[in-house]
Parts: C-alpha cells; sequence; structure tokens
C-alpha cells in the first residue's frame, strides 16, 4: 500500500510545486508551455487537502483530509488529520511513514527498487527533467482562459497499473487531481487554503521534515 501510494503522491504534490510536465509531441505544445506559464512555483507551498476514493465494488467513498508541504530541496509532506492521523515524508534518499511522533516504515533509496523510481519521477519533476518524463507517460493539456487541464498516461505497463491515469486541474495552482486506476477505483484529490513563502511551513511542518 505504501509503494502505490507514495508514487501518487509524489506525482501529485510535485507537480503541484513546480508545474506541469512538458509535452511529447508538437501538437501539446503550445497549449503545455501556457500552462507551465500560469502556474505559480514557489520554493515553499503548504495548503489543504480533501481526498475522495471510490472502490470498486463498495457504494460510500472513503474520504480523509489533511495538509500537505512541499519545499524544493526537501522533499513533500503529506499529513494525513482525518479519519486516523498519519505522516508520508518523501525526499530524495528515502520514504517515511510516520504514526505521531513514531517511525512505523522507512525505505531508503539505495535498498529498495520502488523508492528509487518514486524519487526518480518525483525528483524529475522537481528539476524539470522533461526528457525523463517524457520516457515514462504521455502527456496532454488544455488550455481555456487561465483555467488549465493536463492528463498523464504512463507508458509502462507496471507502472500504469501502480499509479492509473492522473489528471490535473487547476489555474496559479493545482486545484483537483483525479487518479483513475485499471481496476475501476477513482480517487479524486482537491486543494484549498494554499499559501507559499517561508511563512506558509508551521513548527510542526519543519518538526516533520527533520525526523
Amino acid at each position: 500500500m505504501i509503494q502505490r501510494t507514495s508514487l501518487r503522491v509524489a506525482l501529485t504534490t510535485a507537480v503541484l510545486l513546480f508545474g506541469a510536465a512538458g509535452p511529447v509531441d508538437a501538437d501539446a505544445a503550445a497549449p503545455v508551455a501556457q500552462i507551465q506559464a500560469l502556474l505559480a512555483k514557489p520554493d515553499v507551498m503548504c495548503g489543504r487537502f480533501d481526498q475522495t476514493k471510490q472502490l470498486v465494488g463498495i457504494k460510500k467513498p472513503l474520504a480523509s483530509n489533511g495538509r500537505f508541504c512541499v519545499v524544493a530541496g526537501k522533499g513533500v509532506l503529506w499529513r494525513t488529520l482525518q479519519p486516523f492521523p498519519a505522516t508520508l515524508r518523501l525526499s530524495k534518499d528515502e520514504i517515511v511513514q510516520m504514526q505521531g511522533d513514531r517511525v512505523a516504515m522507512r525505505l531508503d533509496a539505495k535498498q529498495e527498487p520502488v523508492v528509487r523510481m518514486i524519487n526518480s519521477v518525483l525528483f524529475s519533476l522537481l528539476a524539470g527533467d522533461l526528457g525523463q518524463l517524457d520516457k515514462l507517460f504521455d502527456i496532454d493539456g488544455g488550455i481555456q482562459g487561465k483555467q488549465w487541464k493536463v492528463t498523464l498516461n504512463a507508458h509502462e505497463a507496471a507502472l500504469a497499473k501502480a499509479i492509473g491515469a492522473i489528471t490535473l486541474e487547476g489555474s496559479a495552482y493545482v486545484k483537483k487531481v483525479t487518479m483513475s486506476e485499471a481496476g475501476g477505483d477513482r480517487t479524486e484529490i482537491l486543494f484549498s487554503d494554499i499559501h507559499s513563502g517561508p511563512q506558509a511551513l508551521s513548527a510542526e511542518d519543519g518538526a516533520a521534515f527533520a525526523q
């Protein structure tokens, strides 16, 4: 579960801060370039997320909410507050899952192949390494006024199975992410109350990054 969740979180929050990935063909170049121009790219960004997951065969969706932070040079912090507190931290060298102040799981990039894959995608996004992303995803984008939409579909079957298709919508920031899995499950994440700059990072956020 942590492997699949971590990859989705990495893709989602990294794109939130550093913008949509580049196009894979000439037809997509113009709208994606315009989308990148619209996106704010602060070094620090934090906000609220509300997530709804609809599982195949289950009528009532699973709902959760919490706080996210993306900090250039440090990584991604994904803090679920309800229904159960949990924190996921992704950095260049590791993925750490925490329950309260206790480290529940730590995956080292040097030892775990999945961590290397997650971090490769994450930091390609962070660095704007469009060539690397083009190897992994078919990317398509559209824009209307100041509103835009981008869809990422993985080339490789294993990656597509792990993350499904990802659609991002927004303006200066990503406001909505929809992830559709091959098996039919669907996750929707809404982002709000977004703040940028060093003051956006709380003392609790800073402590979680340091754990």
